[in-house]
């Protein structure tokens, strides 16, 4: 089995060859990799669903979509732990008008609900850059957008694999679900805009209250599609030189282990 690196590796040597000939050009190809691990409740679950559903929905988004370039969108979805959940995969979708967007929005809402072991968000960008350099649609920007409520925890560093990934001209930003502590200690934001976030314009999210939710993740899809840098107020750039402790999940995890 090839290892998230190897994926990666891959992935960077293909992105000179696209836009393919003959592939259909879209302004922005969106992948939305949304966290399920245990280290969420249902609850959690439910309402980062219903956030992605309502912000899908939401006649702001439409038109975002409808005011870039060509006025269309492709997307994409999955759901990620420890790996990705094989069958949470939602394929390529044309977004351009607004029972496209419902239509889409419609699959991710019949999605079962459910969690997994484990947290790896380098699996998670891999996967996303994987979609997105076998996607059908040329993208003039490509955006992997992350939700998560914990660091990386399991299968390779977060830091290579992200580096990678805007080494293949992807954009990777995060939502950080901050409801509950994290295992971040210098907090979850700050663990994604040091050790995930990457690329031109990459921005993360922290969202502090249920009540937030569905407007964090209308703003950041608006963002992300209109190619826009969101305030200083709403958001943590990265630096560029980290100053989380980018391994703190994978060292916490050892520790448990040992005990």
């Amino acid at each position: 089995m090839l290892t998230t690196l190897a994926v990666l590796m891959s992935v960077s040597g293909v992105a000179a060859t696209v836009p393919q000939a003959g592939a259909d050009e879209v302004d922005v190809a969106l992948v939305l990799a949304v966290d399920t691990s245990r280290s969420m409740d249902y609850e959690e679950i439910g309402i980062q669903r219903d956030g992605y559903v309502e912000a899908l929905k939401h006649a702001e988004f439409l038109d975002a979509v409808k005011n870039g370039l060509s006025g269309r969108i492709a997307v994409s979805y999955f759901e990620w732990a420890g790996s990705v959940v094989p069958d949470s995969v939602i394929d390529w979708q044309v977004i351009e008008t607004e029972q496209d967007a419902i239509d889409f929005a419609n699959k991710l809402e019949a999605r079962p609900m459910s969690t997994q072991r484990r947290t790896s968000i380098s699996t998670a960008v891999a996967q996303g850059a994987s979609m997105i350099a076998s996607s059908p649609y040329s993208g003039r920007r490509k955006v992997i957008d992350i939700s998560g409520d914990g660091p990386n925890n399991s299968g390779d560093p977060v830091i290579p694999v992200r580096d990678k990934a805007v080494e293949a001209g992807l954009v990777i930003n995060g939502l950080a679900i901050m409801l509950r502590p994290s295992d971040a200690p210098s907090g979850l934001d700050a663990y994604y805009s040091d050790c995930v976030i990457g690329g031109p314009g990459a921005f993360v999210l922290p969202v502090h209250r249920i009540e937030d939710f569905a407007v964090a993740v209308r703003r950041k899809l608006v963002l992300e599609i209109s190619g826009l840098t969101p305030p200083a107020t709403m958001q943590r750039i990265a630096d560029s030189q980290p100053k989380s402790d980018c391994l703190i999940g994978e060292k916490q995890w050892q520790n448990l282990f040992d005990r």
